[in-house]
């Protein structure tokens, strides 16, 4: 609060005033103008300009597209003309020997194929030579040679930027699909948006069957069988992703129920109320503020060289983490007791051991749980990326289906099972939180809750 001199003259005083408010507009002015400041340097720094230039949109919406979309392709091998058809390339995806989509009319090996890909746009494939018909351009042919590479010829005219030429490959890339053609084999992408094989694969007895069809046959007996296709699923590996986020929870249940448990003990010698010998409690300090100043991903890849990777290193690196933060967190909650409850139990003639179960712990429950269910639903995003680095749980499944860069569904559907973890996280957390600390989920205790958690001591 700002106080004036009584003994200065009115124009003393307006003097004064006039140069209080003069230096609150330069400080507010001054602030914003701090903030333009640093935002200019961290622009130049970074050299925004330049990350922009080099940005491209087109593989952007590329990656956006397939991670909503599959591609089929068609496959000739042009040292013996056999042609096969798959779903994005895979083996558990190709169709069987003979087989094709509609828009695919087969020819024996060494025969012409035709590949319709709609609007006008028809990729044949024939004996020698490869020929792509785009309305509006021109038919583009290829003849591919073990001895000359690729003989491409186009419409007369400038080559666009959608068509590639070299003397080994031709590739073309219109809206309807893509034609490759090397020396060794030629061949065609068709998208089409969907999961295509996220329930039962082209081998399985099931495939193509509509909901109704599927809910008449379990209704006869089969629900079993059809369970099992799905969860068998060769292409989406139901079952793996699964094992894969129990893993995940596994890391951060262990990890952080394993730190309280660690945390809880230690946090005694680190307060001043509990831990008469201060060189004691100064180390035991020091300690908590070494396990948590080094980040969970750090002791990750220490953990690592000591015991492997595995789900069992991610854990243990939540869990020394977590240790240090909950000392933190449990000492300062020890220190601010209520010595009235301990001196109660104590009254009734308690040993020091009961005095801490009955004077303590229950004052400082609400506490623990809260923090220990925060950092549960914390640690299980963090057990995700540790999972990247120790090899294990849904993180592994999501690092290598972006280093293949070639099934990005895959990715989406691994981002959505991760974010529906999360939220289910969020809400077990809440419910459970609510249970523990209040006992129901009335109004009434919902409004305790709330203060319980307010009253908790949070780390950012």
């Amino acid at each position: 609060m700002t106080t004036f001199d009584t003994t200065l003259t009115p124009a003393e005083l307006k003097l004064d005033i006039s140069k209080l408010f003069l230096k609150k507009r330069l400080l507010g002015f001054a602030l914003p103008a701090a903030v333009l400041v640093y935002l200019a340097y961290v622009f130049v720094a970074f050299d925004v300009l330049g990350l922009w230039e080099k940005a491209s949109l087109e593989n952007a919406r590329t990656l956006v597209s397939d991670s909503y979309s599959y591609k089929t392709h068609v496959t000739r091998d042009n040292r013996n003309g056999a042609v096969s058809v798959s779903i994005e390339g895979e083996r558990k995806g190709a169709y069987p020997d003979g087989t094709a989509p509609d828009w695919v009319t087969l020819g024996e090996a060494g025969e012409t194929t035709v590949i319709d890909l709609e609007d006008g746009h028809t990729v044949t494939f024939g004996p020698e030579t490869i020929e792509y018909a785009i309305p509006g351009y021109g038919t583009v042919r290829a003849t591919p040679s073990r001895s000359a590479g690729v003989q491409a010829e186009l419409p007369a005219g400038d080559v666009p930027d959608w068509i590639s030429v070299s003397k080994n490959r031709l590739a073309v890339k219109t809206g309807a699909g893509r034609l490759t053609v090397t020396r060794n084999r030629a061949e065609v992408f068709r998208y089409f948006t969907g999961w295509e094989l996220f329930f039962f694969t082209l081998d399985s007895p099931y495939y193509g069957m509509g909901a109704g069809e599927l809910l008449q046959r379990a209704a006869t007996g089969e629900a079993g069988a059809i369970f099992q296709e799905f969860w068998t699923n060769k292409m989406w590996r139901h079952q793996d992703v699964a094992w894969a986020i129990a893993e995940t929870l596994l890391m951060a249940f262990l990890g952080t129920i394993g730190a309280g448990i660690i945390a809880l003990p230690l946090a005694f010698a680190a307060t001043r109320n509990f831990m008469p010998f201060r060189a004691l409690r100064f180390a035991m300090r020091r300690l908590f503020d070494f396990f948590r100043g080094v980040d969970s991903l750090i002791w990750t890849v220490v953990l690592a060289r000591a015991f492997g990777p595995g789900p069992l290193t991610g854990a243990l690196a939540i869990l020394v983490t977590d240790t240090g933060t909950f000392g933190k967190i449990f000492s300062e909650a020890l220190e601010n007791v209520d010595r009235k409850q301990i001196e109660g139990v104590a009254s009734t003639g308690a040993k020091p051991l009961q005095r801490y179960r009955f004077g303590v712990i229950p004052q400082i429950t609400p506490v623990l749980l809260s923090q220990l269910l925060y950092f549960l639903e914390s640690n299980t995003r963090s057990a995700t990326i540790i999972g990247a680095i120790t090899g294990g749980g849904i993180g592994l499944l999501l690092t290598q289906a972006i280093i293949t860069q070639k099934d990005w569904e895959e990715v989406a559907y691994y981002i959505t099972l991760i974010i529906l973890m999360v939220m289910l996280m969020d809400w077990f957390s809440g419910w459970l939180r609510r249970k523990l600390i209040t006992g129901g989920s009335g109004p009434a205790k919902r409004k305790a809750a709330k203060a319980q958690e307010g009253s908790a001591f949070l780390l950012p």
